[in-house]
């Protein structure tokens, strides 16, 4: 049982992984003319979004192997979620242009990496012994 729900949060995991990278990526290289129908988007959130993509998919591959440090690499992508959503404020502040839905997706964004990040660093160790 415990070993079913390392995979459901290991799915999960790559769907949110793969839906961000092409998402982000979509807007960043105009793929499909998504850009045109995204609106007042901010790129440098884009961006952000795009980078924390790569590092999931880093924290994917130690999230499979079990390896411990997987906690770390998350952390530093809500970090750096987390420092683009003040920068969205201060974007917003000054004027300028934003959709509210950027505001949604960087909270979520921030929350599901939180908390995949406090599940690696709780239970990478416990899943590794369940295998062994």
């Amino acid at each position: 049982m415990k070993k079913l729900f390392y995979y459901i949060a290991l799915g999960f995991f790559l769907v949110f992984t793969l839906v961000t990278l092409y998402l982000s990526s979509s807007i960043i290289f105009d793929w499909f003319e998504l850009r045109e129908a995204q609106g007042d988007y901010v790129l440098f959130v884009v961006w952000v979004n795009f980078i924390a993509a790569l590092i999931y998919l880093v924290a994917l591959f130690g999230f499979f192997k079990y390896k411990k440090w997987t906690w770390k690499v998350l952390g530093v992508a809500a970090l750096m979620i987390f420092a683009a959503f003040i920068g969205l404020l201060f974007h917003i502040d000054s004027g300028g242009a934003y959709e509210l839905e950027t505001i949604r997706a960087l909270v979520l964004r921030f929350i599901i990496t939180t908390g995949f990040a406090i599940l690696a660093y709780f239970k990478i160790k416990k899943w590794k012994n369940i295998e062994n």
